[in-house]
């Protein structure tokens, strides 16, 4: 039996302390996006703050951690069955890399990386939980 896989609602740029102001800025002030869920501090372990813009169908999330030195892109991957999924993931030589960032309490998800590195949560999309 092979899992169903999807595209998620979310993407995460995940922005170094020195750039995170200017991108914003830049969605915001230049393109004219409308910047949401703003964020003074902390929303997440390593994540200081955090805001979002509307980005055609999907919200991107720009979460600003200071111990990063470039951005980084994290997309979010929806399956039908997470332990299937991660079963089918293992058996083509991609392992679960839960220990890139900490997960919500009761979520059943797993972060994986794609062969590039690019960090991926698969999860069940919120209309399966």
């Amino acid at each position: 039996m092979t899992p169903t896989f999807s595209g998620g609602h979310n993407i995460a740029m995940k922005l170094p302390k020195a750039q995170f102001d200017r991108t914003i800025a830049f969605y915001r002030d230049i393109l004219g996006m409308e910047v949401t869920d703003e964020s003074s501090e902390a929303v997440a372990n390593g994540v200081a703050r955090s805001a979002s813009v509307r980005f055609g169908p999907v919200k991107l999330w720009f979460d600003r951690v200071d111990n990063y030195a470039r951005a980084d892109l994290w997309l979010e991957l929806f399956t039908d069955d997470v332990g299937l999924a991660t079963r089918h993931l293992a058996a083509h030589g991609i392992a679960v890399q839960d220990e890139l960032e900490p997960l919500p309490s009761g979520l059943d998800a797993h972060w994986i990386s794609s062969p590039v590195g690019i960090p991926h949560i698969v999860r069940l999309s919120d209309e399966v939980q």
